[in-house]
């Protein structure tokens, strides 16, 4: 599930790389919903399934959830943390994927399961300076 996806991202470029798995993008603006559909339509993508709502109202059980800085960590888990299935079975325990960057020690301060990738060991860019992946696994 792809939670704020705004224009689609990362919901559609993960939806193309694997296409047999399903994805769920929510966003409560709707017109952000109809370039999904668009681009959906367009790229004829079977695995996509758009919701124009807020997260919270979502009931939707899935492995995983990405998102970009769309809210607090502390309140993205509150919201997403009955969406999360626990059975796991793809090698890592399910749970949050999300891009954030800037100084997260705060917001993260309470977050006590918690990985974070920082990107620019990866990328050069200075775009990737400060940000960081952060996975957040739910038992």
């Amino acid at each position: 599930m792809d939670v704020g996806t705004g224009g689609g991202f990362p919901g559609i470029p993960l939806s193309i790389l694997f296409p047999k798995v399903n994805f769920h993008l929510v966003d409560s603006i709707g017109k952000k919903i109809r370039v999904i559909e668009a681009v959906k339509k367009e790229l004829n993508l079977k695995n996509v399934q758009m919701y124009n709502d807020r997260m919270e109202n979502i009931d939707l059980t899935v492995d995983f959830v990405v998102c970009r800085a769309v809210a607090p960590m502390k309140t993205l888990v509150k919201w997403i943390g009955g969406n999360i299935s626990r059975n796991h079975g793809l090698g890592m325990k399910n749970g949050l994927i999300c891009l954030k960057g800037g100084d997260l020690s705060e917001e993260l301060k309470e977050i006590k399961l918690k990985e974070i990738i920082k990107l620019n060991t990866f990328f050069q860019e200075s775009f990737f300076e400060t940000k960081k992946l952060v996975y957040v696994p739910f038992n």
